[in-house]
């Protein structure tokens, strides 16, 4: 019987890693993950987590981070979940002792600088930053399932961009939007989308009983809608709310078409986009997708209406931010890295 891969994660106790070590722990082409913190982190989280494989008692240890114990253990991927910042330092030497990188952060998603200004990164090495930058994939399987088996370094998709991409998609490759006339993505995220670290934003005071927008014109996921969509920023407005739930995401996104035309002709243009594309559910129109149905899976669920006149069209998309919005993503991407099927660890 063919051995099976050693991986690790840093940044395990995160709400992803959390995700992240449950769908690795019972993967059935994978050792039980190393599980990784960073040295500062130093509450009793740390300590260990519920085994998720079902396989023993008590608790999985959670070491230090190091090379060293890298090496030790034989860890052949690296899934980061980790702050944009210490993604950004660590991969350089992680690609250079021969590691392959799954990055859960915004570190390595965005080629235009004007789009990766909103992290402020400072590179120890400009140069090599750069080189990587290039190599890196985006891993949004549905979109770059040729690269992505041959790449060292995958950048998952933020959660956002995620839902909107896969929805608009299909219409902007068939070039029936007006993209002039203006996209708007009103997207509303639980509340486990702003990470685990609390803020006066998150309590549960704040959020319960609740809804808001923020970021308005400066969310971090703009620029990789842009980018993978070959978008200008005057070309959409994209705006991020918080609903009082733990996880989930529905975006609702309004293009208008260049021509009049059909609901057939609409759920078409997404039938074949997706064709074989394991992880989306294209729903009938006018029959639109919910958070109950997408949440708990790796699921990204589209839907549409039509308005009479043919031209004014609703695109409705929903996913898990923590599976197919992060952690669920990173398995898919990791199961294409190896050449292994897609929904393997997921079902």
């Amino acid at each position: 019987m063919a051995s099976k891969l050693k991986t690790a994660i840093l940044g395990a106790t995160g709400y992803s890693g959390l995700e992240l070590a449950r769908l690795l722990g019972r993967h059935p082409r994978t050792d039980a993950p190393l599980l990784l913190r960073r040295s500062a982190e130093t509450d009793e989280s740390t300590t260990g987590l519920p085994h998720s494989s079902g396989n023993g008692n008590g608790y999985s240890p959670i070491e230090p981070f190091s090379w060293s114990a890298l090496e030790q253990h034989g860890v052949e991927l690296l899934f980061l979940a980790t702050p944009h910042s210490v993604s950004r330092e660590l991969v350089p030497e992680a690609v250079a002792r021969g590691l392959r990188i799954v990055d859960l952060s915004g570190a390595w998603r965005l080629k235009q600088e004007q789009n990766r200004a909103v992290y402020g990164f400072k590179d120890a090495d400009a140069q090599i930053a750069a080189e990587l930058t290039e190599r890196a994939v985006y891993g949004l399987p549905e979109l770059h399932a040729d690269r992505i088996p041959s790449a060292s370094l995958v950048a998952n998709p933020g959660c956002y961009a995620t839902s909107v991409i896969l929805a608009l998609a299909p219409v902007l490759s068939a070039g029936i939007v007006d993209c002039d006339h203006g996209i708007i993505s009103d997207s509303k995220s639980g509340v486990s989308g702003a990470g685990k670290e609390p803020t006066a934003r998150t309590h549960f005071v704040s959020v319960a009983d609740n809804f808001s927008a923020y970021s308005v014109f400066g969310h971090r996921h703009t620029g990789e809608i842009l980018e993978q969509l070959a978008l200008n920023s005057c070309q959409l407005i994209f705006t991020p709310h918080l609903l009082p739930i733990p996880r989930g995401i529905l975006s609702t996104i309004y293009v208008y078409l260049k021509r009049e035309m059909t609901a057939d002709e609409i759920h078409n243009c997404f039938h074949n986009f997706y064709t074989g594309k394991r992880w989306v559910r294209i729903f009938p129109a006018s029959h639109l997708p919910e958070i109950q149905f997408s949440v708990y899976t790796n699921y990204c669920d589209l839907g549409f209406c039509l308005a009479k006149d043919g031209r004014r069209l609703v695109l409705v998309s929903c996913l898990d931010n923590l599976l197919k919005g992060a952690a669920g993503q990173a398995v898919q991407n990791m199961n294409l890295m190896y050449g292994w099927d897609e929904a393997e660890g997921l079902q």
